[in-house]
């Protein structure tokens, strides 16, 4: 079975990630900045599933020299990479010119920089591999500018969905395959105000639709499909006014 890296595994969509997979019997490579969760995930993961191998190493992907340490680490401990979930992000923003630069300015040095880290260092790895599956966790919000405290999210999850894309014409033909994630609403320490809405998936279920997206190497999803599917082509189409009161 496939040894799987997942950053941002500490809690929410990357913890509960590493469950499923784990159920599936796929060994694991975990980082995130909070050491004692991903120690008790690895704890309460192997007690479950005593044949899988979990490594856990403490991982900040604005440490960009760090990221590429990490994951040769892991490649070497495990035998390989077969594929990289490129999760680890984080949900701050305000409206742009209230002068909230800095949280905005936090949002994209993570979710787009740290991303690119993640990506190079996974390319390298499946390069020299000649094969592997690189996994963008992107979002529902990145398939249109989206107004208020989304903006500057939604603008990095669109990018990092472009950065994939341009992995995936760059490899096409090889084993080497990608696919981009674009969540929905799903419970997580990211959630916020957000988990007020009747749209909200369970961490579980929600999960498990990428799990499943993930394990078809599907090129693109929308997770889970019901109703994030179609409400996809709505976002698309709507009059900026109607996007703004759905913000």
């Amino acid at each position: 079975m496939p040894s799987i890296l997942i950053t941002g595994a500490s809690s929410g969509l990357g913890a509960e990630m590493a469950r499923q997979f784990a159920a599936l019997g796929h060994d694991l490579a975990l980082c995130a900045r909070r050491t004692d969760r991903l120690e008790e995930l690895r704890d309460e993961i192997t007690a479950a599933h005593p044949g899988v191998t979990v490594s856990v190493k403490a991982l900040d992907v604005n440490d960009h020299d760090a990221v590429f340490e990490v994951f040769e680490q892991f490649r070497e401990e495990l035998g390989g990479l077969d594929r990289v979930v490129v999760n680890a992000g984080l949900g701050k923003g305000q409206p742009l010119g209230t002068g909230r630069f800095d949280a905005n300015r936090e949002t994209a040095q993570t979710n787009f920089i740290g991303a690119l880290a993640q990506t190079e260092a996974a390319a390298a790895i499946f390069r020299a591999q000649g094969a592997g599956h690189l996994v963008m966790v992107s979002s529902f919000s990145a398939l249109r500018g989206m107004p208020r405290n989304i903006t500057t999210y939604a603008a990095s999850k669109a990018a990092v969905a472009h950065l994939a894309e341009g992995f995936r014409a760059d490899v096409h033909g090889t084993p080497i395959k990608v696919t981009v994630l674009y969540p929905g609403y799903i419970v997580s320490e990211m959630s916020g105000m957000s988990a007020r809405t009747p749209l909200m998936t369970s961490t579980e279920k929600g999960v498990r639709a990428m799990v499943e997206a993930i394990e078809k190497e599907k090129r693109t999803a929308r997770v889970p499909a019901w109703p994030w599917a179609p409400l996809g082509f709505v976002v698309k189409h709507v009059p900026v006014g109607v996007l703004r009161r759905m913000g």
